[in-house]
């Protein structure tokens, strides 16, 4: 890769995104959602390319995605998606009400620190190392199961569920939740029927322009059809 930085001149915020990652998708959603015009930057997870040394400049964590903006250098979508809230306010992510801003945010938690991370490729890949092939999937389902679980129970609880998770605009749960199931039904074939709020949340994201134009298979580095 050629030196990553010094191609973040003023302009066009740049993504750096794998097709098929569902921080990197989240992120996608996030800038459709806020109209910001970005430049597209394929990392190949796949083949490692997270631990090129100049992508490590971006991101440390060796993850995708990293966003460029000026001189704004982000390698987290939870700090990312944050920075264009502040940054583009309008259409918002976060209500004033701080109830359902703090709702939000722990929706957003359980997905980014409570679900994702169990089934990355990094835990993936060590499952299959040393418990054998194929026990990856049980484990995963199992993660993912757990976490909608809280997640279809809080909104339920909190009787808040209105087009979207906390309402009826898009906002930062939705965000967060729109790339976890779509991943979950997919990928990894969760039995949605246990989960009737987020199987009608799923339908919701899959209609609206923002979500359809962050969906994996739309992506420049995904794979030809063809």
């Amino acid at each position: 890769m050629a030196d990553m930085e010094a191609v973040a001149a003023a302009g066009r915020p740049k993504l750096y995104s794998y097709w098929r990652s569902s921080c990197s998708h989240r992120v996608r959603i996030a800038l459709n959602f806020k109209g910001v015009d970005y430049e597209y930057k394929a990392v190949n997870l796949l083949k490692g390319e997270q631990s090129d040394p100049e992508f490590v400049k971006l991101n440390p964590m060796k993850f995708a995605p990293a966003l460029i903006d000026d001189d704004a250098v982000i390698g987290d979508s939870y700090a990312i998606v944050l920075y264009l809230e502040d940054k583009y306010p309008n259409p918002p992510f976060l209500p004033q009400d701080p109830k359902k801003k703090a709702l939000n945010h722990q929706i957003a938690n359980i997905v980014s620190s409570g679900i994702q991370p169990f089934q990355n490729i990094t835990v993936v890949r060590f499952i299959e190392q040393k418990v054998g092939a194929g026990e990856s999937v049980s484990w995963t389902q199992q993660q993912i199961e757990r976490g909608f679980t809280a997640i279809e129970n809080l909104i339920q609880l909190k009787g808040c569920a209105g087009k979207y998770a906390t309402g009826d605009e898009v906002q930062l749960a939705d965000v967060f939740l729109a790339p976890q199931i779509f991943s979950a039904i997919e990928l990894t074939k969760v039995d949605m029927s246990n989960y009737p709020t987020l199987a009608r949340l799923h339908a919701e994201y899959m209609a609206h322009p923002a979500f359809q134009a962050a969906l994996p298979a739309r992506q420049p580095d995904a794979p030809s059809s063809t």
